[in-house]
């Protein structure tokens, strides 16, 4: 009776301890998920991507909409269809042929239906609009990499000492001579020579160190042969009242814009850097203030008409600075620019600068919309995912502060990842 019993213990103590071990391995192999980032940054899925005989199936839409390419589902035939510059690519549920402009192409898998959404094969559908795209699978990560696109380029301008000259740095020698240099990666240059007082007065040196150099004829020389558009920039901080008095007095606010408009013969367009509004006044207040600054820019634009582009440099809307009405500044200015940075962390904590996108689009038309990028806080890699995050979400393009701080590694992700728009 006890060598029964002892039989029964070993033979249940083994079923036991064979659960236990395997159990954990199987369900391991099951629930292992699968990354796919769009350069450097994960995309999110309402299904979660699905590994198939080697292939990586996605929700389309998802895909599709990270990618920037239009896409129709027929529900009859149950086929996608989606639109990107010349191409068409057409998928069908349960059916490994696909087409790429009539093209057909064999799948390995073919499209399916889980949980009411529609997946299809992340590589064929990428690829066919020249992205490139790479799996590791040891971390069961895919990688896309979005083609060069078309966007601005801004760059903000100082002299800057000899170590950080922003001459240098875009013309490639050392001044008063020029050269190509790295000209070629940028649409415009942001020229921060101006300040205003609290008077209305147009200084060429304000007490936060911007100031036009000696020698600013050079650079609009230079800037005209290598065709590239000029902005006056016109720099006022808050931090003492300066410009909240500015555009309380409409006497001073009438001088200044006659002087803006005035000195702005000189330049392709204009740039308000207007910092620090709306960051301790009552609710009451900001709401007077975003009042005043609108006054402002519509006043500047009254005045000089289309004949220059007005481009604003503000704080972004979930920056602390809540002075800015960004949906009618955006109705006014031909660009904003997003300063989505100085959050406390370097490199820049992605989803602030993604909040401060989206926060954005909601009031302003995506193709006025500029990402300001701070050189400082980015690493190269950093800075690619912060350049695949502008054109992930469509917009114009982006703005580097500043010349004179972009080290080579950073022109390659410049130069390899965008084509800039030229006007």
């Amino acid at each position: 009776m006890e060598i029964v019993k002892r039989f029964f213990i070993l033979i249940f103590s083994f079923i036991f301890f064979s659960v236990i071990v395997s159990q954990p391995l199987k369900a391991s192999a099951q629930e292992k998920a699968i990354t796919v980032l769009l350069d450097g940054y994960p995309l999110e899925f309402e299904v979660a991507p699905q590994l198939e005989e080697g292939t990586t199936l996605v929700f389309f839409r998802a895909i599709a909409e990270a990618l920037n390419v239009n896409v129709d589902w027929n529900d009859t035939s149950q086929t996608v269809t989606a639109t990107y510059k010349n191409s068409i690519v057409k998928l069908q549920v349960g059916n490994k042929i696909a087409y790429k402009n009539n093209t057909p192409f064999k799948l390995l898998v073919a499209p399916k239906i889980v949980n009411n959404r529609v997946l299809i094969p992340l590589r064929f559908f990428s690829e066919a609009f020249g992205f490139d795209v790479k799996w590791e699978q040891e971390t069961y990560t895919v990688k896309i990499n979005s083609p060069a696109r078309e966007m601005s380029v801004i760059g903000f301008y100082a002299l800057g000492d000899e170590k950080t000259s922003s001459w240098t740095n875009l013309f490639g020698k050392k001044y008063p001579e020029y050269d190509t240099g790295n000209t070629q990666y940028f649409t415009s240059i942001a020229l921060g020579w101006y300040s205003l007082d609290s008077s209305g007065n147009l200084l060429t040196k304000s007490s936060t160190g911007w100031q036009r150099p000696e020698g600013w004829e050079k650079v609009l020389e230079a800037l005209s042969k290598y065709k590239l558009k000029s902005e006056m920039v016109v720099h006022v901080t808050d931090g003492d009242g300066t410009l909240s008095n500015l555009l309380f007095s409409d006497e001073a606010v009438r001088k200044a814009i006659s002087a803006i408009s005035e000195e702005a013969k000189l330049y392709d367009g204009i740039n308000l850097d207007f910092e620090g509004l709306g960051l301790t006044e009552k609710e009451e207040d900001i709401a007077k203030i975003k009042e005043k600054f609108t006054e402002f820019v519509e006043l500047l634009r009254e005045k000089i008409g289309s004949s220059k582009t007005i481009t604003l440099t503000l704080h972004a809307p979930n920056s602390a600075y809540k002075g800015y009405d960004y949906k009618l500044l955006g109705q006014v200015a031909d660009k904003i620019i997003v300063m989505a940075y100085d959050y406390g962390q370097k490199p820049e904590p992605e989803k602030l600068v993604i909040q401060a996108i989206e926060e954005t689009l909601k009031e302003v038309p995506k193709e006025k919309v500029i990402l300001g990028i701070s050189i400082p806080s980015e690493t190269p890699e950093s800075f690619a995912i912060k350049v695949g995050l502008a054109k992930r979400y469509g917009l114009n393009g982006i703005a580097l502060w500043r010349l004179g701080l972009i080290n080579d590694e950073i022109w390659e992700v410049l130069k390899t990842s965008i084509i800039p728009a030229k006007t």
